[in-house]
Order: C-alpha cells, then sequence, then structure tokens
C-alpha cells in the first residue's frame, strides 16, 4: 500500500464523485503482482460466501485497496445502486471487506484506532453490527445492506474492498 500511487476515493452517485462531507479516504493502486495474489485469495472464498448466503456468485467487480487515515471515514451508504456512471453497480450482491491492519482495541500493535465497520441488517434505525477491523478478517454481507466506517482518530486503517455479482 505504501507503495502504491493514491488519489483521493470517490462516492457512487450520478457521477463519481469525490465529496469528503460523505467519504474521506484513499485509492490505493497497488503493483500487478499484489493485484493478483489478492485477487486469487478472494476468489478462493468465493464458494464459501455463496453457500452461507444461499446464492450464486459468478463474479467480482475487482478489488479495491482504501486508506483511512487519521479523521477518514465514509457515512453510512449502500454498495447496491442503479446509477448511470455505474451500471454494473445493480448487479452487485455481496460486499467483501478484507483488513489489512489491526485496530489498537484489538491488537495492542494494531495500526489505528476508531475506523470501525458498522453494518446495520435491519436499516440505519435498527441496532449495528460493529466490526473492530483484525488483520486478515474478512467480512461478507448483502451489497443492499447499509454501513459505514466510522472515523478513525489516529493512525493509518487499510482495506481491500470488493462485490461478488
Amino acid at each position: 500500500m505504501d507503495a502504491g500511487s493514491s488519489g483521493p476515493a470517490s462516492v457512487l452517485t450520478e457521477h463519481f464523485d469525490v465529496a469528503e462531507q460523505e467519504r474521506r479516504a484513499t485509492e490505493i493502486d497497488v503493483t500487478d503482482d499484489v493485484l493478483a495474489r489478492v485477487e486469487s485469495c478472494l476468489d478462493a472464498q468465493r464458494d464459501r460466501i455463496a453457500a452461507f448466503y444461499h446464492r450464486p456468485l459468478s463474479s467480482r467487480e475487482g478489488a479495491g485497496f482504501l486508506r483511512y487515515s487519521a479523521g477518514g471515514f465514509y457515512g453510512p451508504h449502500v454498495d447496491r445502486a442503479d446509477v448511470p456512471s455505474w451500471p454494473a453497480a445493480v448487479g452487485r450482491e455481496i460486499t467483501i471487506v478484507l483488513f489489512l491492519n489491526s485496530s489498537r482495541e484489538i491488537d495492542p500493535a494494531g495500526g489505528f484506532t476508531g475506523g470501525r465497520l458498522c453494518i446495520f441488517p435491519d436499516g440505519l434505525d435498527g441496532d449495528a453490527i460493529d466490526v473492530i477491523p483484525r488483520r486478515g478478517l474478512l467480512v461478507a454481507f448483502p451489497s443492499s445492506t447499509p454501513h459505514e466506517v466510522t472515523p478513525v482518530v489516529d493512525g493509518t486503517r487499510d482495506a481491500v474492498v470488493d462485490w461478488f455479482y
């Protein structure tokens, strides 16, 4: 992640917009070797995730590498949407998040505090599933489920995101 080129992460709306009031994160372009290795690992989980959710999963959108520095966050949103800027987004079935480092809340040697993944299976008015990032933890949930990344207080939170179709 440190060696890759970076730019501000966008928000999926009618266009791909950088909207810092909704999301403050950085997209990292990693080397082809790193991308291939991570995508192979994600593909290896497809059958388990499909069986868990009782639905066929045919393909992935492609791994995205995200960095949330101090102050970084992503407000409540869903990943499945019918928008002209990304027509394929309406076919997103399962969102996957792979944490590349741990929160100090779960590992004193971790790289950051804050930056929890909150998933709202019953909608934003319901109770949240509060996921404290741990290096190597893969979280999968339906792409139509509201979720957010709480603000990173200090340090740097790194993760991979992708979507199964």
